[in-house]
This record gives C-alpha cells, sequence and structure tokens, in this order.
C-alpha cells in the first residue's frame, strides 16, 4: 500500500503547487489567460463547478458537496479494492493517481467551492475552448491504469 499512499500524497502536493502557483502567484485568476506557449499549452482560467466540462453545474451548492461526497466515496472504494492481495505495482500505482487526482479536486471544492481548471492546449488549427487540471491528468491516467493492468498478479 506505499506505492498507493505515496503516489497519491506526491499526486495531491504535485496538483495544489502548481494549481497556487499559476492561479494565485501568477495571477491567472485576476488575468484570466496567460499564453505559455501558443497554441500547444495556455493557461486558461475555468471555475468548474460540476464534473467534467462543467456537466451538471447546477444548483452549485449542492452539487459541490455531492461532487465531494461522490469522490470520497469512489476514493474509498478503489482504497479497499486495491489492498486486496495479488494486484501488480503498475495497478496500484495506477490506484494512486486516481485517488490523488480526487482527493486534490476535492481539495479546490473544499477550498474555492469549485476545481480550478486552467490548462488549454490546442493543437492544428483546432482551438480548443476547456481547461484541465494536473489532477485530472491523474486522474484519467490511473482509471486507464486500472483498465488496462487491474487484471495482471503480483508475480
Amino acid at each position: 500500500m506505499r506505492i498507493v499512499s505515496l503516489t497519491a500524497l506526491v499526486v495531491i502536493a504535485l496538483d495544489q503547487a502548481f494549481k497556487f502557483v499559476v492561479v494565485h502567484l501568477m495571477g491567472l485568476a485576476q488575468r484570466h489567460a496567460i499564453d505559455v506557449l501558443p497554441p500547444y499549452l495556455n493557461f486558461r482560467m475555468a471555475w468548474n463547478e460540476g464534473v467534467n466540462f462543467g456537466l451538471l453545474a447546477n444548483s452549485a451548492q449542492l452539487m459541490r458537496w455531492v461532487l465531494i461526497a461522490v469522490a470520497l466515496g469512489i476514493s474509498a472504494w478503489v482504497w479497499v479494492w486495491i489492498r486486496r492481495e495479488g494486484h501488480s505495482r503498475i495497478s496500484r500505482f495506477s490506484a494512486g493517481l486516481l485517488i490523488g487526482g480526487a482527493v486534490g479536486n476535492v481539495i479546490d471544492r473544499l477550498v474555492y467551492g469549485a476545481v480550478a481548471d486552467f490548462l488549454n492546449m490546442s493543437c492544428c488549427g483546432y482551438r480548443n475552448p476547456f481547461s484541465f487540471n494536473l489532477a485530472d491528468v491523474a486522474i484519467f491516467a490511473g482509471a486507464l491504469g486500472l483498465v488496462l493492468f487491474a487484471g495482471q498478479k503480483t508475480p
């Protein structure tokens, strides 16, 4: 379980540190946009009160607490499930990514009332209107890793 715990803690720390630097120290909350390597990487501030791409953002206060409960419930379920013997290291690492990302976004909802999304990537004439954050990347990578590697057993 060390792999799960350490991975989750590193993801939470990196996610929250990156958000603090970009949103507060670089002033993205006030500036709303910073071009980093246009069009490939830009910072575009988006306070996400819903789930992905702002879905379910109605009744923001109620949804905030529902989404916190769902994220914590899923994280707890993954934690209990991955504790069973026989899971590979990559499965445990993936579980840590998913849990760390989910908790990172829960911290945002508790502190800001919404998730701080700001990474925006576009390419090849396509302008992506959506923003995301490091926690979202960790959740996606962790879920994908669990789908791909959960059936593998420890040698």
